[in-house]
């Protein structure tokens, strides 16, 4: 089944959730879709979690502990 999520690059924004710049958004769209491939369905706070990942915000460890959490729903 085919999910469209709303990505507004004049807002910076991927389903309401704020980026600061354009470069982040697109790399966490790329990594929105690649993992929508494989059945993910996007959340606002999956979505705030892979940005703070791909910001450089979050590491590599606390992101695996937050998706064994379930963090992203």
């Amino acid at each position: 089944m085919f999910i469209t999520i709303e990505i507004d690059r004049a807002k910076l924004t991927i389903m309401g959730v704020k980026f600061l710049d354009l470069k982040t958004l697109e790399s966490t769209a790329n990594a929105l879709g690649s993992n929508m491939f494989e059945g993910f369905n996007p959340t606002p706070k999956g979505n705030e979690i892979i940005r703070d990942y791909v910001a450089g915000k979050i590491s590599m460890s606390e992101l695996v502990i937050l998706a064994k959490e379930k963090a992203y729903v």
